[in-house]
């Protein structure tokens, strides 16, 4: 059973205003909701997925120290290579039990921005690990900016208002690692319960169960999704800017049952991110007598550095 709604993106760009209407209806009620959709109808392809996971399964059974060699020191791991156990949720001491890759932005026409980021880590042991990557980030990309714009008309902004920010945007590839568990994890889980940093994330279909999301009654509750959809949820970025109209849900990856500890599990999210200097004021349209204004002015770029900090990723 799903549990979170299913949306088809086919909908929103149909050229049909009934069908887009009832897009924006469904994905803006959702969010408000649960903050998690499942959703078809996007433009990353069955062939691009299964290429990628292959790409990955053979980067991350590289021996260690070459894996290692791939991480960059000073970058708060926002390219390459983040060792086992490196990342933690904010206020969990215990490290995550999982490796992962960063893919970040190709930026085109902006040398202000391609000085700003870091250059993508290129692999040299797996020949089509780096081009498979970026076109999966393409197409993730592309699906990205256009779920921003039916949020953009749903909040009541102006359909393109995201486009400048997430176009050369800070979005990060993340394909994940979580290697099998050989002894008691004491306290620590495959990922902590957290919220993500970004405006929205977008999963691709994990090769196991575990992820769950906290609803309002703060029950958990298991999230699967269809091989043809992606799982996408708001991030803290977007519940901040639309002043917790929006909500960015709290979520984790639990450990499997002990039988099948000996199982490795993949997952591939994109967070999208927008420039470092979008401001994230919470915006006019999502404050009134009934909803005040509850975060203080800060920008997209302050936000990131101070939740990597908080992550142990930048010192």
């Amino acid at each position: 059973m799903q549990n979170i709604p299913s949306v088809d993106l086919s909908d929103f760009i149909s050229g049909d205003e009934n069908r887009k209407q009832k897009f924006i209806k469904q994905i803006g009620e959702a969010y408000e909701e649960i903050g998690f959709v499942a959703l078809r109808g996007h433009f990353l392809s069955d062939e691009l997925t299964a290429n990628l996971y292959k790409e990955v399964t053979a980067f991350f059974d590289l021996p260690e120290e070459v894996k290692e060699s791939y991480e960059i020191d000073g970058i708060g791991g926002q390219r390459g290579y983040t060792s086992f156990g490196k990342e933690s949720a904010k206020g969990k001491k215990e490290g995550d039990l999982k490796e992962f890759w960063h893919f970040g932005q190709d930026v085109i026409g902006n040398d202000k921005l391609k000085a700003e980021y870091p250059n993508n880590v290129e692999v040299t042991e797996i020949e089509n690990f780096n081009k498979t990557g970026m076109e999966t980030y393409k197409m993730l990309e592309k699906t990205a900016i256009y779920v921003l714009r039916s949020l953009a008309l749903y909040i009541g902004l102006e359909e393109n208002y995201f486009d400048k920010y997430v176009t050369n945007g800070n979005s990060i590839l993340r394909p994940i690692h979580y290697p099998p568990i050989k002894g008691e994890p004491k306290g620590a889980v495959r990922a902590a319960a957290h919220g993500d940093i970004n405006l929205i994330t977008l999963l691709m279909g994990a090769s196991a169960s575990g992820l769950e999301v906290q609803n309002k009654q703060g029950d958990w509750i298991a999230v699967t999704a269809l091989p043809d959809q992606l799982v996408i949820n708001v991030g803290d970025m977007l519940e901040r800017l639309t002043n917790n109209k929006l909500r960015s849900t709290i979520h984790r990856v639990v450990n499997p049952p002990r039988e099948d500890w000996g199982k490795p599990r993949y997952s591939i999210p994109f967070f999208t991110h927008p420039i470092s200097e979008m401001k994230l004021n919470c915006l006019p349209e999502c404050i009134d007598e009934t909803r005040p204004k509850v975060y203080e002015d800060i920008t997209a770029g302050e936000f990131l550095n101070e939740r990597l900090r908080e992550l142990g990723l930048l010192k």
